[in-house]
């Protein structure tokens, strides 16, 4: 055990038993990972002219006038929050934060799969994503689906909150590249399909693949990425997180510019571990062309994945109680079939 790093998931519920992490209704099952707590949508969304920070002077709600907000959507029912449009919602979970400890959020394996663009935003932030020591308030969301339009409903999760004590610790990084080859007997990467309809987030399972993705069949090597369009590819490497680690995707080389390699970047300790059941799991790239052209070549460096220090090691480990991602090559949201 250290004093300093990412808490894991027994302290996340003691914090949760303490008001620190409080919600409108019980936490459910499988809410509390591993290194992180999943975050639930509320009984609202605001379709927004723009994306906005409230500033370090003011609260969320204090931004949310008729210059920002076009209308307010009911998701009590489900609503349909449309690709290309900009909403804001409400979380469930709301924070109390005891001094020395700090939240940064992220989204979901699946939601970055899904091509939906989250920022969670705190009151008073100057800055996407964080919640500083001690904070107390409530969290929004920012949701912007870019290729698939979403049925949303309260209760769904979207996004991600990983706590740390001792602020951010520096930490060891790998390099991760792009397999463009394959197995030589399988697509090496998956386009996805515009104006393919709506996604269910309820539905685990319920789509079929092919009406929302292409395959991408294995060729020379070589793939050239489409502005606008959204890719899923694999690593080349094999990715193990250890259990006394966690660890997150960042760019390798912002500067390039042409096209964003993640949206999701939280890996839990025991990823990939083969004594449960992770041997030779992969990272799934969820890669966007920006503004030109780009040729990727295999091998060619994508990201990096920076380590942190765990608290603790948690005491279910991912990969050991229903993770939809272990074990994993080239594997789309958990919302479609099977290819």
């Amino acid at each position: 055990m250290t004093e300093t790093g990412i808490l894991n998931d027994r302290r996340l519920r003691t914090l949760i038993a303490s008001d620190a992490i409080l919600g409108l209704s019980p936490f459910e099952d499988g809410q509390i990972q591993p290194a992180s707590v999943d975050l639930r949508l509320g009984t609202t969304a605001y379709r927004l002219r723009a994306s906005f920070l409230p500033g370090t002077d003011h609260t969320v709600r204090d931004r949310l006038d008729s210059d920002v907000v076009m209308h307010r959507l009911d998701l009590s029912e489900g609503a349909v929050l449309e690709t290309g449009c900009v909403y804001l919602a409400p979380l469930q979970e709301s924070l109390k934060l005891p001094a020395g400890i700090s939240a940064a959020m992220n989204p979901k394996s699946s939601t970055g799969r899904l091509d939906v663009f989250t920022r969670v935003i705190a009151d008073n932030a100057a800055a996407f994503d964080q919640a500083p020591e001690g904070y107390e308030g409530p969290l929004y969301v920012e949701i912007c689906p870019r290729t698939f339009s979403i049925l949303a409903r309260p209760g769904d999760r979207l996004v991600q909150a990983r706590l740390r004590t001792g602020g951010r610790q520096p930490g060891r990084d790998i390099t991760v590249s792009v397999d463009l080859k394959g197995n030589g007997s399988g697509p090496i990467g998956y386009r996805a399909r515009r104006h393919a309809g709506l996604i269910d987030l309820k539905k685990v399972g319920g789509h079929d693949p092919s009406i929302f993705w292409e395959p991408i069949p294995a060729g020379d090597g070589r793939l050239v990425l489409d502005p606008g369009e959204f890719y899923i590819l694999a690593s080349r490497e094999a990715v193990e997180i250890p259990l006394d680690e966690a660890a997150e995707m960042a760019p390798i080389a912002p500067e390039i510019g042409e096209f964003r390699a993640h949206y999701a970047g939280f890996f839990d300790p025991g990823f990939g571990v083969e004594s449960i059941g992770g041997k030779g799991g992969r990272a799934v790239l969820e890669v966007r062309g920006h503004d030109v052209p780009f040729i990727l070549e295999h091998g060619q460096p994508v990201a990096k994945l920076v380590f942190e220090p765990m608290t603790d090691r948690p005491e279910r480990p991912y990969g050991t109680a229903g993770s939809h991602y272990q074990a994993q090559h080239l594997k789309l949201a958990k919302h479609f079939g099977p290819i």
